[in-house]
Order: structure tokens, then sequence, then C-alpha cells
């Protein structure tokens, strides 16, 4: 039997804190559209990434998956830097 390996979701955004030790906090921004009034909004999240080598900083773009729970919030491992 086959067995069929999930597609990760990938994410893009902005480090906005590294001062943990292997871990960054990655901020993703979308745009949403208000329902009645549709004028575009910015919506924010952030997410906890995995950081094997500590080599990303506060203001470097990266791309990031999903993947196995690391810790209470952490289930995001960075996968390289985008050259902006």
């Amino acid at each position: 039997m086959e067995t069929k390996t999930p597609n990760k979701r990938t994410l893009q955004g902005v480090v906005v804190s590294d001062k943990m030790s292997k871990t960054v906090v990655v901020r993703v921004d979308r745009m949403k559209l208000h329902p009645k009034y549709k004028k575009q909004y910015k919506q924010s999240r952030r997410f906890k990434v995995h950081d094997e080598k500590n080599e990303y900083k506060v203001g470097d773009v990266v791309r990031f998956i999903e993947t196995r729970p690391m810790s209470k919030d952490k289930r995001w491992r960075v996968v390289a830097k985008v050259v902006a």
C-alpha cells in the first residue's frame, strides 16, 4: 500500500524577534477585504519558528513550513531566507 505524505503549509514573513535560543518570531501579513465596506486592511499573525543554527536576525524575510510539534507553541521550521 502506498502512503501519501500530506502537503505541508508554507508561509513567508518577516523576523520580528530573535531573542530566544533556536527560535525566531515571524510576522506574516495578509490583506483582507471588509465584507460590507470593501476596504482592504492588513491583518498580521505571529508564529514561533524553529531556527536550528540561530542564523536569522530581525528584519530578515524567511520562508517556513509546517512540521511536528517541537514545543507548546512551536510547530514551524525555517526553510530559507528570501532574497528581496
